[in-house]
This record gives structure tokens, sequence and C-alpha cells, in this order.
């Protein structure tokens, strides 16, 4: 999951960051991101500076640029915790990028608390009058949509944690939030699941033409995977391997030429090679088999196929694998 914090200065924001940090939460800032391109132009990074700096960052490559250049240090496999999001630009690059996942969080409190706690704080640069405080506050909080906007990112937050209290009682409110994104998580299908291993798998092609795999699945367990290419102990496809290949000829020509072994083929014989049986099994496939494929689907009693993108030969395979009363879907 990932938890995008915003809100104003002193709001509390850095103890929700730490709240989660301690709680195995990966730590992401878009205000680090401004100090280290401020480090590269050689500016001291201040309050003001970075503010000016940042909504020069925004108008130069794009109001979401910060959150697009945050998002691709994120691992799908890991819990985030993304500190000063500002601008409603910079929530729509999670949102689009991460769905469901992505949380934005507006921590809130009144301003004289707030004030106090910049005071007790010390910080440098912080106003230490209450009035300079609204003053510079209120610079902040408004801008035209390729600078910093903090009152309209507010608005569209998920969930607002009101921050008046203790730590401990903000440790309750955060806990809150955890437990609801814990259970309302959506987890992929077996199709899914399944079909995203094979495109995975379909990355180790070596075929020039198009890759493609297959995953073959006995009880929700994968036994067998296969991708396609040149067979075992023979120059690569993509090095050279493969004449007819090497030809780049109009699809569904020359196939008598072709040396290269097909993803479901491969998988069937890497079963064999294993001693695995794949009787009524389910053979997931990035394209629908050809007919050389079908004939030993059949035949190794596989009991459904399902397949992501038609191949271009497509029609006598899938009407004897349906003759044969094998269960053909098209994943999605």
């Amino acid at each position: 999951m990932i938890i995008g914090l915003t809100g104003k200065n002193g709001a509390g924001k850095g103890e929700v960051a730490e709240f989660l940090k301690k709680r195995g939460f990966h730590y992401l800032s878009l205000s680090d991101k401004v100090r280290d391109e401020m480090r590269k132009s050689k500016i001291s990074p201040t309050r003001e500076s970075m503010i000016k700096f940042a909504n020069e960052l925004r108008r130069k490559y794009g109001a979401g640029w910060l959150a697009e250049e945050i998002v691709k240090d994120i691992d799908d496999d890991k819990n985030y915790v993304v500190d000063s999001i500002r601008s409603p630009a910079e929530v729509a690059v999670f949102r689009e990028k991460k769905g469901s996942s992505f949380c934005l969080v507006a921590v809130k409190a009144d301003p004289k608390v707030r004030f106090e706690r910049l005071k007790k704080r010390g910080r440098e640069g912080d106003p230490i009058e209450y009035q300079k405080f609204l003053e510079f506050e209120a610079m902040e909080a408004k801008g035209d949509p390729s600078s910093q906007q903090l009152d309209e990112t507010e608005k569209i937050a998920d969930v607002v944690i009101e921050n008046n209290g203790t730590f401990e009682e903000l440790g309750e409110e955060v806990k809150k939030v955890l437990l609801n994104m814990s259970f309302g998580r959506k987890r992929p299908s077996w199709d899914e699941y399944f079909m995203e291993i094979a495109k995975v798998a379909a990355s180790r092609g070596n075929c020039i033409k198009r890759r493609v795999a297959a995953v073959i699945v006995k009880d929700n367990r994968v036994v067998a995977t296969g991708y396609n290419g040149t067979p075992r102990g023979i120059k690569n496809c993509d090095e050279g391997g493969c004449e007819r290949c090497a030809k780049w000829d109009e699809s569904g020509k020359g196939l008598e030429e072709c040396i290269c072994a097909h993803a479901e083929e491969n998988a069937i014989a890497q079963a064999a090679y294993h001693g695995v049986s794949i009787k009524d099994a389910t053979l997931y496939t990035t394209y629908s088999p050809c007919l050389r494929c079908t004939k030993l689907i059949i035949n190794a009693g596989i009991k459904e196929v399902v397949y992501n993108k038609e191949y271009v030969i497509e029609e006598v395979p899938l009407k004897l694998l349906k003759e044969a009363g094998v269960v053909v879907r098209r994943y999605g």
C-alpha cells in the first residue's frame, strides 16, 4: 500500500511518517526530490527557496513531474509512505499509476496548535510571529495549477486526520487508515495471477518475430512453463539461429521452415521432461495456440485453455479444441 501525506506546516505529517516507518513502511518525499534538484543547481534549500524552486520544476516539466519521479522508485511488493504531496496534479499521478493501492491522507490541525508546534521545533526560517505565520501560510496554500496548491490538495484527500491531540491519539487514527486499506485490498484473480506470470515468462522468449509464453496449472499451482524459441542447444533465434524468422516474411508464411519451438510445445515438453502429469490441467498462454500446439494440448489431456490475444490463424485450432471438449476462454 502507498500512503500519501499532505497538509500544512506543523500539522503532523512528519509524525505520521515516523509512525509508519516504524511499522515497515519505506519513506519517500517529494520535498527530498526538490532538495536533490536544488543541490545539483547549487542552491541552498530554505523553506522559501524550496517552494519557489519546486514551482519552477512544475512549470518546466509539468505539474505532476515530482510525483512521476517518485513513482519510479516504488516497488509493488512494498509498503510506502510518501510525504509532501502539494498539488492535485501530483495526486492524479499516484492515482493513475497506483490505483486503489494509493491513499491520500490529509493531516490537519488548528492554526494556533500548528504555530505552537513550529515555535517548539525552532527550525530556522519558521515564522516567530503568529500573524507572519498566517500570512506565509496563505501564500503557500493557493496557486495556479502548475504550482503548489495545498488547499486544493487537501480537498481531494481520501482520508482526513485531525491532529490536535497527543501522538498516541494520532497513532490510533493512522491505524484505522491501515486497517481500512488492508481489509479493502484487491487481490488479483487466479486468471490474472497466472496470465501475468505468462507475460513475464514471454520476456524470456528468443524468437524475433514475437515473444509468447505458456503456463500450465493444476490445482492453482504452476507445474510447467514454456516460451518460444529455438530448441535446447541450438543458437537462439535472436542470434540468427532461425533463418526463416531472419527473413522477416509475412506472418503465416514459411512456417514449415521455422525451427523455433512454440511456447505451448515447450511447456508440455518441460512437463514430460520432468515427469509431471498435466492431465486435466489448465494452460494459460499469451496467444491462442496454433494448429500444431492444439493437437499437443488435446493429446496431453489438458482440459482448459485460457489465452490473452488471438493468433493470426486461430480459427481451425479453436474449433478443434472445442470439438475435443477442451474449454477455451479469452482472458479479460
